[in-house]
């Protein structure tokens, strides 16, 4: 087991990943439940465009329609709530998947077996993926099933890219924790990077359609490859997911080298 750094990884987590996919369930179940009561509110729409410009761009989707299923869903899970639960998971994951390794007095034990850094550096980003990919399916399950039950109207293809442009910004951000991690050995340090990065690029693309000089960095905002182009309306962008992936690329080989070049203790 302790050769399959991946598998001992995934098996560790097996509980809490339950408890992720049970309460993302509920969570959507909650949301579904209180559709019919604001579909039947053509009120909702209005207070949405009566809402400060800047506080609509940052904490709701602009132009959303509340009488529409999709609509409804981008602005009360997908704005923020559904960005920051995934960002819990990765961020999490990514941090304790080296630094916490070390916290726990256990990597002197994992190293002592027949296995390499680089290895275990990418078992663990790829039980991460894994995770966050785990989490991101058992949404978009809960979106399309439980969402027929009021008859929410959701295309399953669209569901389905907005789920992987979400996963794939908690894998982002979840690499940058890994990287940290793997490079400092600081638990704390490695949750507290990510977090300072993600705020900053949330208020860089929530702001940047209003800001002059923010709006050459807000493509460079993984919220912008996430949502930019609403997959949720409009399905997957290509583009997007091209610089997501380039980016986990970058940071796990940042993770790799970090953790190679670096004394381990614990």
């Amino acid at each position: 087991m302790l050769r399959d750094v991946l598998g001992k990884t995934l098996f560790d987590q097996r509980r809490s990943l339950l408890g992720w996919s049970l309460a993302l369930v509920l969570l959507v179940a909650m949301y579904v439940a209180i559709w019919p009561s604001v579909r039947d509110q053509p009120s909702m729409s209005d207070f949405l465009d009566q809402m400060p410009e800047a506080f609509r761009s940052l904490f709701a989707a602009t132009g959303a329609d509340m009488s529409t299923g999709a609509g409804y869903l981008q602005v009360e899970l997908l704005s923020f709530m559904g960005p920051i639960i995934v960002l819990i998971y990765a961020v999490g994951s990514g941090s304790s998947a080296v630094a916490g390794e070390e916290e726990r007095r256990t990597m002197d034990t994992l190293l002592a077996n027949p296995v390499s850094r680089t290895r275990v550096v990418l078992h663990k980003a790829a039980a991460m993926v894994l995770g966050a990919a785990l989490l991101g399916a058992v949404l978009a399950a809960a979106l399309v099933l439980e969402g027929r039950l009021a008859d929410m109207g959701l295309p399953t293809g669209n569901v389905v890219a907005a789920m992987l442009h979400l996963t794939l910004l908690g894998v982002v951000f979840g690499s940058l924790a890994l990287a940290v991690s793997a490079t400092t050995g600081s638990v704390a340090l490695s949750r507290a990077v990510p977090v300072v990065v993600a705020v900053v690029a949330y208020l860089v693309n929530g702001l940047a359609p209003m800001v002059d000089w923010l709006r050459p960095l807000q493509k460079g905002s993984p919220f912008f490859q996430y949502a930019g182009h609403d997959p949720l309306h409009h399905g997957l962008d290509a583009a997007s997911l091209a610089v997501a992936v380039a980016t986990t690329v970058v940071l796990v080989a940042a993770a790799v080298w970090g953790f190679r070049r670096r004394d381990v203790h614990g």
